[in-house]
């Protein structure tokens, strides 16, 4: 990087920053702040919902995917994201839409306290707070892994740079802040990686290869194949219904996408904005990581230097700046946008429970506890960033794959198809004990089991049991221990149909009885 590249760098950064403080104007309580109050464009709220999506995980963890296997890439991360959320676009976005229209919740797994019971709610909420936070520090952890290779610094002072500066904007101004983010940071990666596709292609060109008889060459033998090495159709079929349940609200940031928005209509419509672009974009975005063999030879063993070193030898500066600023808007989008659903979940869900006067906060109170956690959640993250490539974490990659993918579906299960009609029976039986079960399920899998294995148990596996054993449970306890209520009743009805009587809002987690107020 020259002057030029750090220029654009330093811009960017202050243009975030600014926004942060422009969207503090819009922010006058907490249902501003986690939901923007209701009041977010669907074409914002998609744009905001599928960069949210992303991480500089794709530039350095997939890219040694690309790098090592080719397009089983796209075919097992983008390809089934895309599809799940077209699928959840009629399946989950009108209903978690109508958590905030109809029944005032600011925080997705609010409306778990009268769904279930407190017991449940309270796990689901810390549970997926701490998954969060391991998921937020692998992509610091990535960040920090390309800043370390264009400028030379630390790891540790990446994932400082990077995380000072999001606290900064995501905790000034919100969600509108986040989303307004988002949307420079998707103009800003539409330029970069069409850049970086170009100089691709011209390179190639130099090297008399063509566009097409590029996946002939030697070194591209066997990437043209969707499913090679450990990414088998076992782990595509699973990756799908993780990411069917992750992408729709599981993960609650995206959850927050759709609450809002004005209307069920506008969060379908957000969806589907969503799923367009996680089919089409990534493949642009792909195409040089594919060709990447052709052109560098990575230093890291798992390949995930090797978009960076390309990036390095193909663009001139002030180029080199604006994809390096790529990099940083996709992993500031998800970040922020997890910090700001954390808050949420934090706020409203966990801080009543556990102090008293959390439950009587004025507008003011709550927008201070919800900046403060904020904070506090993106320090806890960066502390955890800290730690990737440990014994304990290992790689950025199998950290995403295997700790987040593997633990997701046990947490979004009862949160998501609680949701839906078809599984009103399932109650809270039903959902803690898949809850519980697909946690012991994960580390029986991924630990006991793995040691007793020579090469330990199969990725598809790993990420595919938990998830099942959590389905089964609590599909098959709501019919052997049926828990329907009436009150319980009215809720799915609430989430499930528009109009009709006066909005139902539910009582705040750890005041008063598991009722509905009228």
């Amino acid at each position: 990087m020259n002057s030029l590249d750090w220029a654009v760098l330093i811009g960017y950064f202050g243009v975030m920053v600014a926004i942060g403080v422009w969207s503090h104007k819009r922010v006058d309580n907490v249902s501003d702040f986690f939901t923007a109050g209701g009041k977010m464009p669907w074409w914002l709220s998609g744009i905001s919902h599928h960069m949210s999506g992303y991480s500089a995980v794709m530039f350095t963890g997939y890219a040694g995917i690309a790098y090592t296997y080719g397009v089983t890439s796209f075919i097992t991360w983008s390809f089934p994201i895309a599809l799940g959320i077209a699928i959840g676009s009629k399946l989950f976005a009108p209903r978690i839409n109508r958590l905030r229209s109809r029944l005032h919740v600011a925080s997705p797994l609010e409306y778990l306290r009268n769904r279930y019971n407190l017991t449940t709610q309270q796990a689901l909420a810390w549970s997926g707070m701490l998954l969060k936070i391991v998921d937020v520090g692998a992509k610091w952890a990535a960040i920090a892994t390309l800043l370390s290779v264009f400028t030379g610094v630390s790891l540790n002072q990446g994932i400082l740079i990077t995380g000072a500066i999001t606290a900064v904007y995501c905790t000034i101004g919100g969600l509108w802040a986040d989303a307004l983010t988002e949307l420079g940071q998707f103009v800003i990666q539409l330029l970069a990686g069409v850049a970086m596709f170009v100089a691709v292609v011209v390179k190639l060109h130099d090297k008399d290869i063509g566009f097409l008889g590029a996946w002939d060459e030697p070194a591209l033998q066997g990437h043209g194949k969707p499913l090679v090495g450990p990414y088998s159709t076992v782990f595509l079929l699973a990756f799908l219904f993780i990411k069917l349940f992750e992408y729709n609200g599981g993960m609650l940031n995206q959850a927050q996408r759709y609450m809002a928005t004005g209307s069920a209509h506008e969060a379908e419509r957000s969806a589907r904005l969503s799923a367009i672009l996680w089919l089409v974009w990534p493949v642009i975005l792909f195409f040089p990581m594919w060709m990447s063999p052709l052109l560098v030879h990575a230093e890291k063993p798992d390949g995930s230097d090797s978009y960076a070193l390309m990036t390095e030898q193909l663009l001139p500066h002030g180029l080199l700046g604006l994809v390096i600023v790529g990099f940083f808007s996709h992993t500031m989008a998800m970040c922020s946008s997890d910090a700001n659903a954390i808050a949420a979940v934090f706020t409203r869900d966990c801080a009543p429970v556990i102090w008293a006067r959390a439950r009587a906060w004025s507008d003011r109170s709550g927008l201070i506890a919800a900046r403060v956690t904020t904070v506090v959640f993106l320090g806890l993250s960066m502390a955890v960033a800290t730690q990737v490539n440990s014994p304990a974490f290992k790689d950025i990659i199998t950290v995403v794959i295997k700790w987040v993918a593997g633990l997701m579906g046990p947490i979004a299960i009862p949160m998501m198809l609680g949701l839906l009609r078809p599984f009103r029976r399932s109650g809270p039986t039903a959902a803690l004990v898949s809850w519980g079960a697909g946690l012991l399920a994960f580390w029986l899998v991924n630990y006991p089991i793995s040691w007793q294995i020579d090469g330990g148990v199969p990725l598809q596996y790993q990420v595919s049991v938990p998830l099942a054993v959590s389905l089964v449970l609590y599909v098959l306890i709501g019919y052997l221990k049926p828990e329907d209520t009436p009150e319980r009743l009215a809720i799915i009805e609430k989430v499930n149909t528009d109009g009709g009587a006066a909005s139902a809002v539910p009582v705040r987690a750890g005041a008063g009885d598991d009722v509905v107020a009228p």
